[in-house]
This record gives structure tokens, sequence and C-alpha cells, in this order.
């Protein structure tokens, strides 16, 4: 029986993807948001696909500040752009 492949939805543009595939920002339980590269840190998870449309996406939409029931500072979308900035793929 082949592995089960985990799948988290995109926050920009709502697409089932596998867990591998997306970025992971995470809210600790202190409250901090950070970007969660390895996917292993404790919190609740938001997840992006690598690509700079839909961070755009969620940036605009503010669909992190829902996610998190919180206000994102414009830090974590600068460090989520500035992971972003050598990965072409598209969505």
């Amino acid at each position: 029986m082949p592995k089960k492949i985990p799948l988290r939805q995109c926050l920009g543009c709502r697409e089932m993807k596998p867990k591998k595939e997306l970025v992971r920002v995470v809210r600790s339980p202190e409250g901090e948001i950070s970007l969660d590269l390895k996917g292993k840190a404790p919190g609740r998870g938001a997840y992006v696909c690598p690509c700079v449309t839909c961070l755009e996406k969620v940036q605009k939409s503010k669909a992190l500040n829902r996610a998190f029931e919180t206000t994102i500072p414009d830090e974590v979308y600068t460090a989520l752009r500035e992971s972003l900035e050598g990965n072409t793929d598209e969505c």
C-alpha cells in the first residue's frame, strides 16, 4: 500500500497541494509569527505556494490575518517574499 501524502490548502490560490511543496508560516504558542521552512515548529500553521503570485493574493486578501486571528506585521510578508525571490515556479 503506497504511503499517504499529506495535502494542505494554499491560502493564495486555495488549491490542495502536497505539504512538502508549500511554505509553512507558523504562529508559535507565544503568538510570534515566523517562517517554518522545516515544517516542524510548534504552533498553528498556514500554508502558501512558493510563488510570488500566491503571496500577493494572501497579502491582499489578508488571509494570514484570518488564519491566525491576529494582525500580521509587514516584516513577515517581507521575509516570505525574500525567501521566494529566487523561485520562478508558477502556481
